[in-house]
């Protein structure tokens, strides 16, 4: 069991990081992560809050973002993170749907998730909405709705977990007792680049897909569920071959093809474990991956010769 920090741990653990950061104008935050910030007493708030003004007010430090219940919002206990430094909320949704958060027992609504976040927004706050996909009751339509509520909902960010099976819990009951079936990998990726568009041409920032595996997780508290440190790179692999199999399909052995990407796609464009550019080789003499400064997000364009 995880111990809650102490005002000493939090402080020795920004040290840490803050040594780490040697870029000029980087846009530094402290966040207040694992747990439902807003749910604790006030003077806890108060104190983990105060304990990070230093590094605020000597200009090390940008602002505050915390993880938070949307049930765990009122007007009061925003003027407080306000005083405090804090930018971004970020509220656990996991789904937009009624009958997925009833059957996962979450003890809020849609209506509730709404509520906090017109509260955040219009309180000067940015708004974060974590998803989850593969819950009880949960759907590839559902999956794709809860994306497009999170969007009409306000949020400038969002984080994408997929539902693990945890040993000890109830959702393990209802998986041995074959009441609820965890998605496979093959059915997250599916689920995950379907929504992955939705938030792109919205300008919402995907923060996070899938979790950081644990100790915890990966010792024999794992029981089910699509658990690996990869699977971003395996949805980006996906998205990646949905645009360029066109040119697998018009083979010609006696050619060169050189791709031309946006430098942060580039090990995505070539995939996990290489996997587009193999696919692109089965169809030309030499296949070749570039970046350009000039592209951006998934844009690209291919030179064959």
């Amino acid at each position: 069991m995880k111990k809650i920090p102490s005002i000493n741990d939090v402080r020795q653990t920004i040290e840490n990081h803050l040594s780490t950061i040697v870029k000029e104008n980087a846009e530094v935050e402290i966040g207040f992560f694992g747990g439902s910030f807003t749910g604790i007493p006030i003077d806890e708030q108060k104190k983990y809050l105060q304990s990070v003004q230093i590094y605020i007010k000597q200009g090390s430090v940008n602002s505050v973002r915390l993880s938070t219940r949307p049930d765990y919002i009122d007007i009061n206990k925003l003027k407080l993170l306000k005083d405090y430094h804090v930018k971004t909320i970020e509220l656990g949704a996991q789904s937009l749907d009624d009958e997925v958060l009833q059957l996962s027992e979450r003890g809020h609504s849609v209506d509730d998730v709404k509520r906090a976040a017109q509260l955040i927004i219009e309180n000067g706050f940015d708004l974060g909405l974590q998803m989850m996909i593969g819950l009880p009751g949960d759907t590839l339509e559902k999956t794709i709705q809860t994306a497009k509520k999170i969007v009409e909902f306000g949020a400038t960010n969002t984080r994408i977990y997929p539902t693990i099976v945890i040993k000890g819990t109830k959702l393990e009951t209802l998986y041995l007792e074959n009441k609820y079936k965890a998605l496979s990998l093959s059915e997250s990726i599916i689920a995950i680049k379907s929504i992955i568009p939705i938030f792109e041409n919205a300008k919402i920032r995907i923060i996070r897909i899938g979790l950081h595996p644990s100790e915890d997780l990966q010792s024999d508290a794992y029981i089910a569920g699509p658990l690996n440190p990869s699977i971003r790179e395996l949805v980006e692999t996906e998205l990646w071959k949905d645009q360029l199999i066109v040119y697998a399909k018009n083979p010609d052995k006696n050619k060169n093809i050189t791709i031309f990407v946006a430098p942060k796609m580039f090990n995505f464009a070539i995939g996990y474990h290489a996997f587009n550019k193999i696919m692109l080789e089965k169809s030309y003499k030499n296949v070749k991956f570039m970046r350009d400064c000039n592209l951006n997000e998934r844009d690209f364009y291919a030179h064959i010769n």
